[in-house]
């Protein structure tokens, strides 16, 4: 992930990194990766009103930048990210109705920006995942967990409750499983967390990188329209009967990708057998 971007194992030369001021996140983007690490490992990562603004500005910052092809978010320190800062939970607790509900769409806009992006973005997942979270995992693309992560949906021990991170879990791990793991608060291995369809694949934690470099070599060799088009695709026909109406939407669809300046270069550069002009050199 920071030594190279190469879906065929080649190191790459990394360009300098571009770095934003942000004090609760690092934001860096390397070779047309964006890295967003979440950077308050002395509470392991978890949320609080600077938290949420700040990655939320973040989120929006690479949705902006045609440079930026995929985002990776990752936590520093032991954990990835456990949830909300129960310190500050203290002290939302004391705070108006209106004060609540205002931090609360805070978060829920914060989830739906990471959820909305354009672009590809995968859950680089070690050590605790709880509660908020495991709503960044979800809202990815793409996550992938070492073996040794820890899951869990805490708030009912809390006397609290998963909201605004449910819409985004229960989409990918389903009502079933969400009634389990919402009800009892349990803490769950990686392993469970991949038999339920959270993550996507489970690694050693020192191949980590290096197995998300090689998602990213696939993910910088496709053409970043398409993959726009892709996310919408899914979310146009996710959980949807396949009727007529579904039907005509997607032959609408492929019609206009077909002759956008994408569609007619991807297929130029296959039938004349050279590279897509989106392709970095060197893939």
């Amino acid at each position: 992930m920071t030594k190279s971007t190469s879906s065929r194992g080649r190191a790459r030369r990394i360009a300098p990194a571009v770095t934003e001021a942000y004090t609760a996140l690092q934001l860096e983007t390397r070779n047309a990766i964006a890295l967003i690490t979440l950077a308050r490992p002395e509470v392991h990562n978890a949320f609080d009103q600077r938290l949420i603004a700040e990655l939320t500005r973040a989120l929006r910052a690479t949705e902006a930048d045609d440079d930026v092809r995929a985002v990776v978010l990752l936590g520093a320190g032991p954990s990835f990210c456990a949830g909300a800062d129960l310190n500050w939970m203290r002290k939302m607790a004391g705070f108006s109705k209106s004060q609540n509900l205002a931090d609360a769409r805070a978060l829920g806009a914060m989830l739906a920006t990471l959820a909305a992006s354009r672009k590809p973005t995968i859950a680089r997942v070690h050590g605790a995942a709880f509660g908020g979270g495991v709503g960044l995992v979800a809202c990815c693309d793409i996550a992938v967990a070492a073996h040794d992560a820890t899951f869990a949906f805490s708030e009912v021990r809390l006397g609290l409750i998963p909201a605004t991170i449910s819409p985004y879990v229960v989409d990918a791990i389903g009502a079933r499983a969400a009634r389990r793991f919402f009800l009892t608060g349990e803490r769950f291995t990686a392993a469970e967390a991949y038999r339920i369809g959270l993550v996507h694949e489970l690694v050693p934690a020192p191949e980590l990188d290096a197995r998300i470099n090689e998602l990213l070599g696939f993910l910088v060799s496709a053409a970043p329209r398409a993959q726009a088009e892709v996310k919408a695709l899914i979310r146009a026909v996710a959980h949807r009967p396949i009727d007529d109406r579904v039907v005509a939407d997607t032959a609408r669809r492929i019609a206009r990708v077909r002759a956008t300046p994408d569609g007619r270069e991807g297929v130029a550069a296959f039938l004349d057998k050279r590279r897509a002009a989106w392709v970095p050199k060197g893939e």
